[in-house]
């Protein structure tokens, strides 16, 4: 039987405050809940309300995530680089592909055919020999595209055969008549100046020269190498770590110097005492063991190499720009940057430029500019558009000449070793014509780079859109950009 009394009211009065005053019921009342009655409970909780799957953003000053920290371990961490690994994979020479074809027919660049006029516009081999030479002395870059191809080679331009003559003359003359040739390369970037620079060096490999290469004058200059104060005035600043590396690069590069022993009396200045009859290649390795003693040691050795009756020197240089900007990486103790001319090895190869000192058994004294990592050197500029003056390049372009600005500032030194009138010649390098681009590029296709059938219209087509036949961009349209 129901009951009469309804529980909900009930439940209100007794939990409500008494009309005067507000004292409670001191005994809680239970009150009975059945299965089936919709009175809710006053004791219970109530259930948990259920996850809908969407994250709430936890309230401020709250953890929302604990994860415990286990132990480290070391096999899980990279190995860290070895100093100098790094630089050295940047600077990681590639000279060979087994998976390209093998060029039929090939010849090798030899002291016959690197002056011959047939040549021109073919691509030969480098010997294996000369390209140990050339390592040794740093004549390869990262950037060229040696790794494509099964074998190193070279395109026999214009320039490269007059180059070739050149130093085949050079080497038929006279040990009294010798004479001495003074050449920067200018270009547009990509035009193949450090190549030539690497084909004047194989020549000069190939006629038995002694070549002494400074590879990028940037790293000279950049302040990553370390440094000491000779006691001169001006002064002037030598890197033993630079001279030690050259000079243990030295009886690499020039083989012919164990047979060549050395002759000067010996001086009571030197660090060490000098064995007599000692080959010029064993001096080099002497100045090599020790840093402290390898400026002496140079010095000796360059002395002995310009005595009379020894073969005839190349020296290079790459990155003109940097040796003759107008401050560098060094600091003096004054705090003060330091010129490059202050830098011995740089001083050193600029008086040889600017013909103030002279090869006596003749040479050539060539530099390279650069045109995709330079610094803006406004004397450099003016100095090499003096020199050129109205020369008519090969594509019947006239080079204008620039003026001196009057508000521009311009290092002296710079002007007086580049100043006319010292014998230095401008070569300048021009894109390649159809046929040496065709030759280039047929080159390619049997190499396997090249998929097409080299034609005429390809190679117009190519031509045109390198720019008139820059080497660089011809490389990038044919054999990089792939569509």
């Amino acid at each position: 039987m129901p009951s009469s009394i309804c529980w909900k009211c009930l439940s209100t009065t007794l939990t409500q405050p008494l009309r005067h005053g507000s004292i409670k019921p001191r005994i809680p009342i239970y009150l009975p809940t059945l299965a089936f009655s919709t009175t809710p409970s006053f004791q219970l909780p109530l259930p948990a309300k259920k996850s809908s799957g969407v994250k709430v953003t936890p309230k401020k000053g709250t953890k929302s995530l604990v994860i415990k920290k286990g132990k480290f371990q070391a096999e899980n961490r990279a190995r860290r680089p070895a100093p100098g690994e790094r630089k050295a994979l940047r600077k990681r020479i590639v000279l060979s592909n087994v998976n390209a074809l093998e060029v039929q027919g090939m010849q090798n660049i030899e002291v016959e055919n690197m002056s011959d006029q047939r040549v021109e516009g073919q691509v030969l081999r480098l010997p294996g020999p000369i390209v140990d030479q050339l390592r040794a002395v740093e004549a390869f870059k990262p950037t060229q595209s040696w790794g494509l191809f099964q074998s190193p080679g070279t395109l026999m331009r214009r320039e490269t055969v007059d180059m070739g003559k050149l130093i085949a003359d050079m080497s038929g003359e006279e040990g009294g008549s010798r004479r001495t040739v003074k050449m920067v390369l200018v270009g547009e970037k990509g035009s193949g100046k450090s190549m030539m620079l690497l084909q004047a060096m194989t020549m000069a490999f190939l006629k038995g020269w002694t070549v002494i290469n400074l590879p990028e004058a940037q790293d000279i200059t950049i302040g990553h190498t370390s440094y000491q104060p000779l006691p001169s005035s001006p002064p002037s600043y030598i890197q033993p770590a630079y001279l030690t590396n050259l000079l243990r690069n030295l009886p690499t590069a020039n083989p012919h110097l164990e047979s060549l022993q050395f002759s000067q009396p010996t001086s009571s200045d030197l660090p060490i005492p000098i064995p007599p009859n000692i080959s010029l290649a064993r001096l080099a390795s002497l100045g090599a063991s020790d840093p402290e003693i390898a400026y002496p040691i140079f010095n000796l050795l360059i002395t002995e190499l310009l005595s009379p009756g020894r073969p005839p020197v190349f020296l290079g240089l790459d990155g003109l720009a940097h040796a003759m900007q107008d401050g560098t990486g060094y600091t003096a103790p004054n705090l003060k940057p330091i010129h490059p001319y202050q830098l011995m090895i740089l001083e050193w190869y600029f008086k040889f430029l600017a013909g103030r000192r002279r090869l006596p058994n003749g040479g050539i004294v060539m530099a390279a500019t650069s045109q995709s990592n330079a610094p803006k050197v406004p004397s450099l500029d003016l100095a090499l558009s003096k020199l050129e003056g109205s020369v008519v390049t090969r594509a019947g372009q006239t080079v204008p000449q620039k003026e001196r600005n009057p508000f521009m500032r311009y290092d002296e030194r710079v002007m007086d070793t580049l100043k006319p009138g010292r014998g230095i010649q401008v070569q300048r390098l021009p894109g390649l014509s159809k046929e040496e681009a065709r030759g280039l590029m047929e080159y390619w296709a049997k190499s396997g780079m090249v998929r097409e059938r080299v034609s005429e219209g390809l190679v117009a087509e190519k031509w045109a859109v390198s720019g008139g036949g820059v080497v660089g961009e011809l490389e990038r349209a044919v054999i990089r950009m792939r569509v």
